[in-house]
């Protein structure tokens, strides 16, 4: 049985397929629109996974929207008529798109797919975030916490899984949101909101949580984990372009300038300690709640919030878990696949039969492909036929401090590069950071790099603590110490002496795994620093041609694909 899951509308629109249960590809859109974020319909991501499982759409037994988009739309009408008529442009706006797009998602499916009617189902925006995290985790059964900026109405949900059944107990709904309250200060700090809540976990440790009193007026955190915004400070509720209203100015100031995202200020630093600390008690108290609702020793979560790496490594050791799964696309991307699996589980009476331990589930372009696009654009390259040279002259050029880009396999499914689609550089070498963000990159210079570890290493120079051995860490969805005798990698350890850690299983990305551990010989230090292969703006390349593009508009040294290496003149 073909089950394919849709997710679109919002923001980071995605397409799963399972067959019988067991998930054969999964994309982002974007990967192929090469729009970052693009939530439009998926038409290319579909293509994608149909392509790989070999179909056509006619032979989809079944293809399920991650949400219901009338329940949302009648939360946006009533959302619009309680506070009429300053809401008057939300409506027009609202109106010009559901009224457009939105609405008709099961025509549009129809008409994509050719396929009737009632082969299309939908699931609840929150049960497809559930399923996503429950149905492919390693645990029998689970806890599940999932947290977001808003589904239909709900915005956070806690419940249990076990075997093929998933039950959400408890929920709050719009407007209060722990994910639209970290959107409001990503606004302020000057950054895009749904694009740079991750910049503001990376400033928060050049900053001093001094700020918390502060933001405890804006939301009210109750011990069961429950909470409750103080809507006077905010406009996201009224308005599509603001979500924070002039008694927030107020309260904190002048919101900074994105043209002065770049630099660091003392105040605003001290303003994302702030909000990211309040995040994490919230997260915290909200997983101590489903862990007494449930007594289970297992906890999964999904939703955008729950990509909070920062917060993500305090929650074993804060409230009693003994195992934790998060999902590598929590966002609304992972919900394509958590409406495939909950369907799944509701047609057959039988749980998807597959553990998601790795994220490498989009596209693959060969060696044919890859030197096809190098002969035909005249691009001077070296093909290094065997893989032990081909992974010493990487270590090579790494270890005499040169950047490279290492592409390889399937891209990554979800927001992080993790060893397919990456850049890579020595992290002994402290001006690594600097060079990387400024020459190559081309983003903020204070934003961290991750670590990518060897399984083996990864206590020697990590405290990992109870997060030993947890999937999320694969995921680069944890962030945890670096001991502080192994800080001999400044250009992976952020100012708090803190790491975004990735660990390589060998089984898991043989490759990677094997460059890592050469490098490690070479040099005694088996990490190196991973960053997605990207221009800022753009989201990870996916074919050769893009690849190509952001080594050329960079000053990234060498490009490795398969087995061709392609390096700049003077390198």
């Amino acid at each position: 049985m073909y089950i394919l899951g849709i997710s679109c509308h919002y923001h980071d629109a995605a397409a799963a397929l399972l067959k019988n249960g067991k998930l054969v590809a999964a994309a982002l859109e974007e990967r192929f629109s090469r729009k970052k974020h693009d939530y439009s319909f998926p038409y290319n991501a579909i293509n994608f996974v149909l392509q790989e499982a070999g179909i056509e759409p006619r032979q989809l037994d079944y293809a399920v929207f991650y949400e219901k988009p009338f329940l949302k739309f009648e939360r946006i009408i009533k959302q619009v008529f309680s506070s009429f008529p300053e809401t008057l442009p939300v409506f027009r706006e609202s109106m010009s798109v559901w009224l457009k797009d939105k609405l008709w998602i099961k025509a549009l499916i129809q008409k994509t797919l050719d396929i009737s009617e009632d082969r299309i189902l939908f699931s609840h925006h929150h049960l497809s975030h559930a399923a996503s995290a429950f149905f492919p985790s390693p645990f029998k059964e689970a806890a599940i916490l999932t947290i977001d900026g808003v589904g239909e109405w709900t915005t956070t949900t806690i419940g249990y899984g076990k075997d093929h059944e998933i039950t959400l107990f408890e929920e709050i709904r719009f407007p209060h949101s722990l994910g639209l309250l970290y959107s409001a200060f990503t606004a302020f700090l000057g950054f895009k909101v749904n694009n740079g809540e991750y910049k503001v976990m990376g400033m928060a440790p050049y900053g001093e949580p001094v700020h918390v009193d502060k933001i405890k007026k804006l939301i009210e955190i109750e011990d069961d984990g429950s909470f409750r915004l103080n809507l006077k400070y905010f406009s996201f509720h009224r308005s599509t372009r603001r979500t924070f209203s002039k008694a927030f100015t107020k309260l904190f100031g002048e919101p900074r300038d994105p043209k002065e995202a770049e630099h660091l200020d003392k105040y605003y630093a001290d303003i994302a300690a702030s909000i990211q600390k309040v995040t994490e008690e919230a997260i915290i108290k909200l997983a101590k709640r489903v862990k007494q609702r449930t007594g289970s020793e297992n906890l999964v979560m999904a939703g955008g919030v729950a990509l909070n790496s920062k917060a993500n490594g305090l929650i074993l050791k804060e409230t009693g878990f003994s195992n934790i799964y998060i999902q590598p696309e929590a966002g609304d991307g992972g919900g394509a696949l958590g409406a495939a699996l909950m369907a799944h589980a509701v047609l057959t009476g039988e749980r998807p039969s597959f553990v998601l331990e790795h994220a490498y589930w989009g596209k693959e372009y060969g060696n044919g492909t890859i030197e096809k696009f190098l002969k035909d654009n005249n691009i001077k390259y070296e093909y290094i036929e065997n893989e032990d040279k081909l992974i010493e002259r990487t270590v090579d050029l790494i270890s005499s401090g040169k950047v490279i880009g290492w592409y390889h396999g399937k891209f990554e499914w979800g927001p992080r590069a993790l060893g397919n689609r990456s850049i890579l550089a020595d992290p002994r070498r402290a001006e690594m950071k600097d060079i990387v963000n400024k020459k190559i990159k081309f983003r903020e210079p204070f934003r961290p790099f991750a670590p990518s570890v060897i399984e083996e290493a990864a206590e020697e120079f990590f405290d990992l603590g109870p997060n030993k051995g947890q999937m999320p860490l694969r995921f680069m969805l944890m962030v945890v110490p670096v001991k502080k005798d192994k800080r001999v990698i400044p250009a992976v350890t952020h100012v708090d002496g803190s790491a975004r850690v990735q660990i390589v299983n060998e089984r898991i990305n043989p490759l990677y795994y094997r460059l890592i551990k050469t490098f490690g010989e070479a040099t005694g230090i088996p990490v190196v620093l991973n960053t997605s292969l990207n221009l800022r703006g753009e989201p990870i390349v996916t074919s050769p041609e893009n690849a190509y593009n952001t080594f050329s508009k960079s000053e990234m040294d060498a490009l490795i694909m398969g087995n061709y290496l392609v390096k700049k003149e003077d390198v």
